[in-house]
């Protein structure tokens, strides 16, 4: 495949990241519930992974995930526009742009909060 075929398209792109980062977000919800379940269990539980979260690989993960919620928020508005909204395809590429840009802002403003 080249670059110029329809697939490497700016949509087509936006099409993946929002995909794979509600694929991504999912998969991270057992794991919630995992830490939501250690609070039922005691406090004792909880203190202890509450302890493990503060490891910078941990802090890391965190920011990830806003990442991934921030980018799949504005995709998914971009997808919302798609479907209710008449426009030209200079404004669709416009959301995929801002998209990622704010999904990166949100998560740099997360870990400036975490570190700092």
């Amino acid at each position: 495949m080249t670059a110029s075929h329809p697939r490497w398209s700016l949509s087509y792109i936006a099409f993946v990241l929002h995909r794979l980062s509600g694929l991504a977000l999912a998969l991270f919800l057992p794991f919630h519930f995992l830490v939501l379940g250690l609070a039922i269990e005691g406090e004792a539980a909880l203190d202890a992974m509450l302890i493990w979260t503060e490891s910078p690989l941990v802090k890391f993960a965190e920011w990830g995930l806003v990442v991934l919620f921030g980018l799949h928020l504005m995709l998914g508005l971009r997808v919302l526009m798609l479907e209710w909204a008449p426009w030209s395809g200079g404004l669709r590429h416009g959301w995929v742009f801002a998209g990622v840009a704010l999904a990166l802002l949100g998560g740099f403003g997360f870990l400036a909060g975490v570190i700092g």
